[in-house]
Formats: structure tokens, sequence, C-alpha cells
């Protein structure tokens, strides 16, 4: 790399040696080099994790200073660890800027205050700071606090206040934040998955079971043909789609669906494009074209699915509409979405798949509508290119053919993302390619702990685990939510993990409320917040702009960027009376209330929101763990210290609950009891440190834990850290944060920072960090086997049966004892045992997934059902439902994307990926360029309903005019990573474009696929 005279000069000696420029060859001078080895040779190595996608790459960090006491430690060096098994040493454009991350001039270094009105930061200590936002905090909760609802139902809900969490802070945070959350009674909490992967765990937890990628990294390689369809990993994951390229190299076939010729499509065997928002049209024509031609894995369908299954009398489908809609509600009854039981209760079943109302049958006359001419009328895409993409698939509905899909956020971020990936996960059924090695639905998630922060529940009505928040209609009380959330077996000799839910949740309440937590009390359950509907981004932000929430706390995210409709959000923020930002940097949401002229235009004065900025540390400064894409729990090490008098996100949060706290014990307040009675049993309360958490996240025993076969043989003493989950206790003798974490911090020690790159065969790496749950790399491995517990292909072996248990390369996901004579099946977190074609009624919006136009469509109308065209089961508020836009002024498709160079908004931050990408563009094709007189690198305006942004055009044959419905469609590709702060151009946020409308059950919103129109600017 080089760069002119001019600008090497531009850059000061001192700004070099803190760079990755100089180790990236920005500086063709050798005596640069030298002296970096020469700091290497003295410096201390400390072992890390990349702070951005979810590939989890290993990091080496190295420091100056001798660890003296008021002597910190400086980073001056990251690079790749080449011992990690999936990153091996390489890092992407944007891991070989991180130095210039760590030290980059939008670090926050000291507590600042924007008071009502003011046009600029004023610096305040920490003791101001906090004392300032606890006040704040307690007087809005001691006026808005409810205690009990209109039935007399204790509900601890405190809505005039919401909180946002982070996609990159560690699993200590994460588990601390929920702790502070819920004794305040917060209920109006999200978290940057919701805005990513909330689908995910939607739709693969109403197939599967469990909502996570079910393979991981490595284990692509062993795939026979890979689909990348609403995901570019080449651009977005590019280290981790290394494996990818490897199966290509063993003879693998990678085929790339998508709007735009991209990235991973330039590696690509074939490459089809496809309009923005018809997934579902185009993978329902894959599960009608393997029905028609008999490409069905029938030995595992019959034994492993729900095909067999008899469906309520009472369902149907008509005209685009499911039985059970209320139109009046815009919501289904999904009572009639269920099985026909027995008089045991239990799910009755047709082996020969003749009965009418059998899943099987359903399934047929549901996607016999999706032709491949109804695939081309609706997607745009070629008819040959669909029929080889069928043909892949099909050829992999053999016990030794597999295949693997690779999706993001193209599939979530829709009204129907979670329908876009369930329509996958019952393809990969059909065919027989869950539970395999190179099979599964691998969702890649976009950020370093997105998956992480999922797992801990800091969702508006989630818990850590997968739990539920308690709902105040559904459970009132204790009793009530056992009863609810402990499904009974639904066929005969099922495991029906969830059948511990009451383990799992009177171990986090014991966690959450400690020695005050009794049966007597029951476990403390009253003093949780009860909800009484979703309170996600979307609808924070529509609390926020009715003027409904005075207060804001924002932890390590960038909401004024991420979420949909700009305009109407920074509007919004200006009737808060509290904002407090906790941030490593520097970004637009802190500074929603200075004008930058078109980027951010507004009257500052006017603003009365007073803003708090806290700086915390960023990932290299900190020791702690986050899970990757692939579920593995990676410890990492503090390298430096942070900048100037920034403290941890646990010292942050720790000092915040401190001082609420005291505030309640000297003055009283209106429901003081959950804060006072939360255990916060750390060493230093106003510091937890990271070990102290994690051990509690894996859980401990309370009392001696002896084995209910044998009183006499303790499995744990009193005092000890439990093995797994499989120990937890209803009776109040175990403490467990977060029960699928459990077996992450044993009494042997931190199994998280194990690094044992062993390849235990496929790529398999047992003894490398920790994998939820138990430790298992490929969930529903029971599946790789067939019924007789043989492994279905014998040169893809993870496990079998060997006359005593079952074992192999990986963790069975599996009862190790219950042998293929039980019956038990493989799908062991669903009450009946097996996958689902048929999703009961886990979704709002339908059993089978069914093509409906995005809310802004370019058609104006479905084909399939034209009284239906947009998911009937859709929430949309009112102020968001005016702000929609039509095909007649806004003619053309927009979708957003990521660059590799970049990452969300953070790396404009960031020097050497500035430097790479500096300039905000939007993609257009040679045809739309030609018709609107546009030239290439000209200045465009591109504009929505709801706002416009204005960027250089790059005119491109990756982006393929279509043919839809005998329309022509043209789409748009805008990159999302601009803003006003940082050291990058400036740019507008291409969240003014979108719509505030998500997907029917996460809210996820629906950013790949929203109108617009394009002119000179």
């Amino acid at each position: 790399m080089q760069v002119s005279r001019r600008q090497f000069f531009k850059i000061s000696a001192a700004g070099l040696s803190a760079s990755s420029m100089a180790a990236l060859g920005f500086s063709a001078s050798p005596a640069l080099a030298e002296v970096r080895q020469y700091k290497l040779l003295r410096a201390k190595e400390t072992r890390n994790t990349c702070t951005y996608c979810s590939v989890g790459c290993g990091l080496l960090m190295y420091s100056l200073g001798d660890g003296a006491k008021n002597a910190k430690a400086n980073i001056i060096h990251i690079e790749g660890d080449p011992d990690h098994p999936v990153s091996r040493g390489s890092l992407c454009p944007k891991g070989a800027g991180l130095l210039d991350f760590v030290h980059s001039e939008s670090r926050l270094k000291y507590p600042e205050v924007r008071e009502a009105g003011s046009k600029e930061w004023k610096r305040i200590s920490w003791e101001e700071a906090i004392t300032r936002v606890a006040r704040h905090m307690k007087t809005d909760r001691d006026a808005n606090v409810v205690a009990k609802n209109a039935q007399g139902v204790p509900v601890n809900r405190w809505l005039s206040t919401a909180m946002l969490t982070a996609s990159a802070s560690s699993n200590e945070t994460g588990i601390l934040s929920q702790k502070f959350i819920r004794s305040l009674g917060i209920v109006a909490t999200d978290a940057q998955a919701r805005v990513c992967h909330g689908p995910t765990v939607s739709a693969l937890a109403s197939t599967f079971g469990r909502g996570a990628m079910t393979n991981n990294w490595v284990d692509i390689k062993n795939a026979d043909f890979i689909l990348v369809m609403g995901g570019n990993p080449a651009e977005a994951h590019p280290v981790g789609f290394k494996w990818a390229i490897e199966a290509k190299k063993k003879g693998a076939r990678l085929i790339v669906v998508d709007p735009r010729f991209n990235r991973t499509a330039s590696v690509a065997d074939d490459f089809l494009p496809i309009r923005a928002g018809s997934d579902i049209a185009f993978l329902g024509g894959i599960i009608n074209w393997l029905i028609s031609n008999g490409k069905i894995q029938w030995d595992y369908v019959k034994a492993y699915t729900n095909a067999a299954f008899i469906v309520s009398e009472g369902y149907s489908f008509d005209e685009g509409l499911f039985a059970g809609y209320d139109e009046a509600k815009g919501q289904y009854d999904r009572g009639s979405w269920s099985y026909e039981l027995d008089e045991a209760g239990e799910a009755k079943v047709d082996p020969t798949l003749e009965h009418p109302r059998c899943v099987w049958n359903l399934l047929k006359q549901h996607y016999s509508r999706y032709t491949p001419e109804m695939v081309v009328t609706l997607t745009g895409s070629p008819k040959d290119g669909f029929l080889k993409v069928c043909e892949h698939l099909g050829a992999t509905a053999v016990p030794d053919k597999v295949a693997t899909i690779l999706y993001a956020l193209g599939w979530t971020q829709h009204t129907t993302g979670s329908q876009n990936i369930r329509t996958m996960a019952m393809i990969q059924l059909l065919l027989g390619n869950i539970g395999m090695p190179g099979g599964g639905v691998n969702a890649l998630r976009g950020h370093s702990n997105i998956q992480g922060l999922s797992d801990l529940g800091l969702l508006s009505t989630s818990l850590p685990g997968y739990l539920t928040l308690p709902s105040e209609s559904a459970h009132p009380t204790f009793a009530d939510y056992i009863a609810k959330n402990t499904p009974k077996a639904q066929r005969p000799g099922q495991m029906n993990y969830w059948g511990n839910t009451p383990k799992f949740f009177v171990s986090l309440l014991k966690w959450f409320w400690g020695d005050k937590a009794t049966r007597e009390n029951d476990w403390g359950y009253d003093w949780l917040p009860k909800w009484d509907r979703m309170y996600d981004v979307l609808a924070i932000m529509d609390l926020m702009h009715r003027g409904k929430l005075n207060g804001f706390i924002v932890q390590g995210f960038n909401p004024l960027a991420s979420l949909p409709d700009y305009n109407k959000n920074v509007a919004a923020y200006a009737k808060l009376k509290y904002l407090v930002i906790i941030d490593p940097i520097a970004t637009e949401t802190s500074t929603f209330w200075q004008n930058h002229g078109e980027f951010n235009d507004v009257d500052s004065a006017s603003i009365q929101t007073e803003v708090f900025r806290l700086p915390c540390t960023c990932f290299a400064e900190e020791d702690g763990s986050i899970v990757n894409s692939a579920r593995w729990l990676q410890w990492h090490w503090k390298g430096g210290e942070p900048p100037g008098e920034a403290r941890s996100d646990q010292a942050v949060l720790g000092e915040l609950f401190f001082a609420l706290r005291k505030l309640y014990q000297e003055e009283g307040g209106t429901l003081p009891e959950p804060i006072l009675n939360l255990s916060w049993p750390y060493a230093n309360p106003r510091e937890p440190t990271p070990e102290e958490l994690a051990k509690e996240m894996n859980g401990r025993a309370l009392t001696d834990v002896v084995d209910p076969k044998d009183p006499t043989k303790v499995l744990a003493r009193k005092g000890e850290q439990l093995p797994g989950f499989a120990l937890l206790r209803d009776d109040g003798s175990t403490l467990c944060a977060a029960w699928i974490f459990s077996g992450c911090w044993t009494q042997a020690g931190n199994q998280m920072g194990r690094r044992d790159n062993t390849d235990v065969g496929l790529g398999a790496t047992p003894g490398w960090a920790w994998s939820w749950p138990a430790n298992r790399r490929i969930l529903y491995n029971r599946a790789s086997c067939d019924p007789a517990g043989k492994p279905w292909d014998p040169n893809r072996k993870l496990i079998a049966w060997t006359g005593e248990k079952w074992a192999g390369g990986d963790i069975p996901d599996f009862q190790v004892d219950a042998g293929p004579q039980t019956g038990m099946n493989p799908f062991i977190m669903n009450p009946e045992g097996v996958g689902r074609l048929f999703s009961t009624d886990k979704l709002v919006d339908g059993p089978f997934p069914e093509h409906y136009e995005p809310m802004e469509s370019p058609l104006g109308t479905n084909p399939l059902h034209p009284k239906v065209v947009s998911s009937p089961a859709v929430r949309i508020f009112a102020a968001d439902k005016e702000r929609l836009g039509t095909r007649e002024k806004f003619p053309y498709v927009g979708t957003t994307y990521r660059l590799t160079e970049h990452f969300q908004f953070w790396t404009k931050s960031v020097r050497l990926s500035a430097i790479a990408q500096p300039q905000q563009f939007v993609e257009i094709s040679e045809q739309l360029a030609a018709e609107k007189g546009i030239v290439n690198g000209e200045w465009v305006k591109v504009s929505s309903r709801r706002g416009f942004i204005k960027a250089k055009a790059m005119v491109t044959k990756r982006v393929k005019v279509l043919t839809v419905n005998n329309q022509t469609v043209h789409q748009i590709g805008i990159p999302l990573h601009w803003g006003w702060v940082g050291v990058a151009q400036k740019g507008h946020l291409a969240n003014s474009l979108a719509p505030a409308v998500g997907d029917c059950n996460t809210q996820t919103p629906e950013y790949k696929a929203f109108l617009v129109n394009i002119e000179k600017a």
C-alpha cells in the first residue's frame, strides 16, 4: 500500500507510532519497521478477541509499561493469533485497524455534561456525573414506577426511563446490566440484537428448539454445497468465509442469491439476482421443487420431523390468511395452529402420511402454488438459475451429501424476517441436513457479542437463557409462570428439556435476590417487573416521540444511527429530560443536539435535554468473555489502560447502582424493595469484577447438592461452582445467572480461557474456549445418526451409540444413556422431540412461511393473493404508518448493506478504515443511471417519504435491472456507515430513508426493502 509524499507528511510521527498504518505498509521507511520490532521485543503479549463481527478472531496485543504502580500499560501493536482455530492469524481490514480504534481521537476520556439549551460539552467529575444521573433516575422512578396494575397484580414496572445495551460489551457487563435493569423495574429495554438477528432466535427456536447457529465456522468446510442468501460473508465476515473457500477447494459448489453481485458472488460458482423482499417466494419454490421431484431424505423426515403429525381440524389457509385472523386487532388467534391430541394429551400421528391434515399433506398443498414460473414472477430471478439451486440442494437429499446455508441481515431485516429463516430451516429438515457436519442453518451474527447479549436476555420481554420475563396477563403469579412455561412432552418417551424450566428459573431468582429469595415469597418473584406489551426499540422510539419517556440510558449503542427514521428520532430525543451515554467513543446519539448543517440541522438552544457522556473501556482494556456466532464463549484479557478517566462498564453500573441504593436507603421512595433486596455480593460493590460475574453466570451450590437417585452421594458441595446445568435445582439450593452458560467456569476453573486447538476430527476443537450448551459444537447432533444410532454418513461421524452410551468427537446433544430403543428423538428442546415443518403456535404470522410484500412494495400487489399484499400481522404505530411511501412517488427499491472496510458506525472514527473508505456512496445500475442522466462519481440525492441522503453515485454492472410481475424494478444499494462524528468525511445517516416497521415476531426493522427516489443532487 502507498500514500503520496504529501499525504505521508500530513501524518505525524506520533500518529504513526500509535497507528496500524505503519504495520500495514503505509510507511516506506525501513527504520520505522525496525523501531516496531524493537518495541515488540520488550513488550507484554496479551491475548484478546476482535471487537467487530461474530467470527471472534483471535488477537495478540502488545503493550509497553513495566507493570509498576501508576505506570499505565499502552498498547502499541495488535496482530492476529495464529493459534486460533477459526482465524489462524488472519484479520480483515477492520481487524487490521484495531490499534487505531484503541487510540482513536474519538475516544472519550472524561465525564461530560451538555446542559439544557447549551451548545457545548462541560467536563465534570465522576462523582458529579454519578450523583446527577442517580438523582434524575430516582426522581423519575419515584414519580412513575407502577407497583400494581388495575387487577392488583404486582408489576414493578418503570416505563418512563428506557435503557439500550451494547453489542460488543462482555457477557459479564451484560449480566450485570440485566440485574441493574430488572431491579429498577425497567421493561423498556433492548439491545442491538433486536436490530440485527432477533428473527434468527424466533425462527430457529420455533423450528429446532434453540435460536442459534447450528454448526460452527470451521465446520463450513465439510459442506458439499453452500448457498449464500440473505448475507454477504466475504464482505461482512471475511475471515470466517475462508472456511467456505476451503469447502470449495475440496469440491463444494457455492451459489450466491442476492440483490447485488457482491464480494461473495465474485468467488462463487454461480450468482442469481433477486428482488429484495422476495426470499420466501424463492425458498418456497425450492420446497415445491423438492417435493415434486422426490428429493426428500425420507428416513430422516419420517423419523425426525413432524411430517406425520396431524394438525387441528380448525386450521386453514385461504387467500393469504391463516385461520384465526382478527381484522380489527390485526392479530391472529393461533389456537388452531396446533396438533390434534389424543386422550392422553399427546399429538396424534399418521406414519403413512395419508391423513389429509397431517403436516406433510398440508405442506405439499401450501407450497404447490410456488411453481418455478411464480418464483420468477415474484423474484425476478432467472428460471434456469433457480432450477440450478434446486438441483444442487436436491442432490444432498441423501445420507452422504450435505448442504449448508449462510445468511445474515439480508434475511432478518424484513417484516417477514423470521419466516425467511423458517423457510430455509424447513428445507434443511427435508434434506436431512440438520445435526450433520457440514450442514445446518448458519446465522452469521453481525457483532462480536450480539449472540451473548441475546443469550443473556437483554431484550424487552426476556431473561437469561431464553427464559421469558413474566407477563402481567399470562403470569400474574409464580405458579402461573411455572405452569405456562414448563411444557409437557407431546409424544411418548421424549426428553422435553424445557421441562426443567422450574430449576432454571428458581436458580435465576436466587441470583437476583440471594437470601431474600425464599420459598415463602416465591423466590422474590413479585420483585421482577412484569410486562404488558413488548417494549422493543421501535416501541421505545414511539413512546419517546409521543413524549412518554423522560430518561434514556444508552450503553455501547448508537441508536440515532441504528434505528429507522432518523428525522423522527432526532425530534424524539429533544423531548427527553435526560440522556445518559456510556460508550468508549463519541457517537451521533450523544451529539444529536449539535448542529451539523444538512447532516443534522437542529436548533441546539431549543433542545432542553440534559446529556451525560460517561467514558468506558473498550475490548482491549478489560477482561471478560464474548460469544461468537458459533456459540463459543471466548475469554479475553486486558492489555492496556483506558485513556483519561474512562472506567469499565462494571464500574459505571456499580457506581450508579450503589448511588441509587444509597438514595433509597437514606430517603426512602416508591417501591424500594426490589432495589434494597437485590443481591449485590461483590468484594467491591462499586466495581464487580468480570471473574465474579462469570462465576455467577456458571452457577454455584448454595447447599450440598446430592444425587436424587442416591442421597448419600454429593454432586457439588456448598459454595462450589457447578459442573453444568444438570445440577440446577428448584428448591433454592443452587444459584445460576444464565443456565445455558453453566459449565463455563467450573471448579476446574475458567473453561472459556482454554487454548487447546487440537482438531479431533472434521475441524472440531472442543478444547478451545467453551461452547454453550455443555460445550457442544454442533447442535442436534443425535440427528447425524439414523434411528438405530449409526451415523448416516460414516465419513462424517460426530457421535454414535456404542451399545451403552452416545459418544464421539462432540458432546452428545442428547441424553447420553438413552439408547435407540427408547424412541427418544434428537430435537430435545421441542416437546414433541422432532424438528417442525409446521410450527404450531410459535410465530405470530403463520405456521408455514408465506410470501408477503414489504410494507413499501414496488408492485402494489401480491400475485399470490392480491387481497392480502403485506403481512396482516405487521405491527406499525400510527405515526409511522403515516410516513410510508408509495411506488408512484418513490419508484425504486432501496436496500442497505455493510462494507468490508467499515463496521457499523464505529470505524469512521478509525483512521485506517477512514482512509480505505472515506466517502459515502450508493450503487445504481447502468440502466437507471442512463434514465436519470447520472454519471459515475456525481453527487446524487436519494430520498424516501421520511428523509434523504446525499452521496456519490457508483454506476455499476453489479446491480441488475429485474423484471418482476411484468414490471421493471430498479434497486439501489446503500452502504450504511456514515455520519457526522469521526475522522472519515461527514455523511448522512442512511437510516433517514428506512421505515419504522419491523419483523412481525421480533420487530427487527425492515432495512432491506423500502421505496426511494434518486436524482442528481
